[in-house]
């Protein structure tokens, strides 16, 4: 059994797709309807750049979910293998909104537009320069939780990402992180600072969640009957009429990568297909067990060695 899993921010490079555009003309039609949809010419920034303005969220998220959903398509159409047959769909992050899209959920056109509002809602809930976010490596989620604990009074910052065994990631503001850095590497615990422009996942993403859920109350759900595995939850969708809520949740809360991976290998799931730019989640999939099969798909001969 196998399940289709795609990333989130931080995958994007300048010319991701390019092959696959080059060389299909279903993706050519895909970016020249995304750039209508967008009302900007979101196929020439992917392709010609410049990075400072892909790597900017509210043109990044879409970008991603373009690159994924193009990539899915021509897997299933143009190769014809059917991903259809995956046990579950998974994404990290605005990964879930293309892996809901690419399950049949909701429609390429409205999944560009709302990822587009996504984008400017959490880039715009923080004044820019006031939050950020802080990789944390080699240590697990127990001994960050209790360090978070411990210092709940001096500090606010939350677990934004549990991407894998020694990889976790925090948000909060900055000069909550400064403050909590000095702590973990007090503790001998290595810290990255993530050059990101706002504290994505935890509680000062609330005016982002706002905009959400009314732009979400107003989108039509089709219910194809695919398994998504939730951000919020890490455990399958099981009640179609929960997904906008726990879309909505998704903004503030903790994407439990890791122990979604480890939910859906408990379920049988030896074989995992990650669709869209970069192999970050491939590697934190191999991080959490290395018994499993892994497919990352980023160019043609990568489709062509595919073997379900």
């Amino acid at each position: 059994m196998f399940s289709v899993i795609f990333p989130g921010q931080g995958s994007q490079i300048v010319g991701m797709g390019k092959e696959f555009y080059d060389k299909f003309d279903l993706v050519k039609e895909l970016f020249n309807e995304a750039d209508e949809t967008l009302k900007f010419p979101i196929s020439k920034l992917i392709i010609e750049g410049p990075k400072e303005k892909l790597d900017l969220t509210i043109n990044t998220q879409p970008a991603i979910y373009l690159i994924s959903y193009s990539i899915f398509n021509v897997i299933t159409k143009e190769f014809n293998i059917n991903l259809g047959d995956a046990k579950y769909f998974a994404g990290h992050s605005l990964g879930e909104y293309s892996a809901l899209s690419c399950a049949g959920y909701l429609s390429f056109t409205e999944t560009l537009k709302i990822l587009r509002i996504r984008g400017d809602a959490m880039q715009n809930a923080v004044p820019r320069g006031e939050g950020g976010m802080l990789a944390v490596l080699g240590s697990n989620i127990e001994i960050i939780e209790k360090i978070l604990v411990d210092n709940k009074k001096e500090i606010k910052a939350q677990i934004a990402n549990d991407n894998s065994d020694s990889q976790i990631v925090l948000s909060g503001k900055v000069k909550d992180l400064e403050i909590l850095d000095k702590i973990l590497k007090e503790n001998s615990i290595k810290t990255i600072k993530l050059p990101v422009s706002a504290p994505f996942h935890c509680s000062l993403m609330s005016n982002a969640t706002i905009i959400m859920r009314e732009e979400l109350d107003k989108l039509t759900f089709q219910n194809s009957g695919k398994k998504l595995i939730s951000n919020v939850t890490s455990e399958p969708i099981l009640h179609f009429e929960e997904l906008k809520n726990l879309l909505i949740k998704q903004v503030e809360n903790r994407v439990r990568w890791r122990e979604s991976v480890i939910n859906m290998i408990k379920n049988g799931i030896i074989h995992f297909i990650e669709i869209g730019p970069g192999k970050v989640l491939s590697g934190l999939v191999k991080r959490i067990n290395r018994d499993v099969k892994i497919d990352t798909i980023n160019n043609q001969e990568d489709i062509i060695n595919l073997k379900l």
